[in-house]
């Protein structure tokens, strides 16, 4: 994994987590929601700039070795 590919792994995971955080509370989602659009334009850049724009099978290889969870094995 390069050091692009990485950025964009981990820009994902953050994204994830926060999003997660933001939607724990239902009551509370639409006050946190905004706060999502600066982890959606990192990913997005740190895709692009990795060259994983489109290349979904790739990078979710990827996140997965960063978060192993994501392949669904733990459930």
């Amino acid at each position: 994994m390069h050091h692009e590919e990485l950025a964009a792994a981990r820009a994902y995971v953050r994204l994830l987590e926060a999003t997660r955080a933001a939607l724990a509370e239902p009551d509370e989602a639409p006050l946190y929601l905004s706060l999502l659009a600066s982890p959606m334009a990192e990913a997005d850049g740190a895709l692009r700039r990795a060259g994983l724009f489109g290349n979904e099978a790739r990078f979710f290889d990827l996140v997965r070795s960063l978060q192993p969870s994501m392949s669904g094995s733990d459930r």
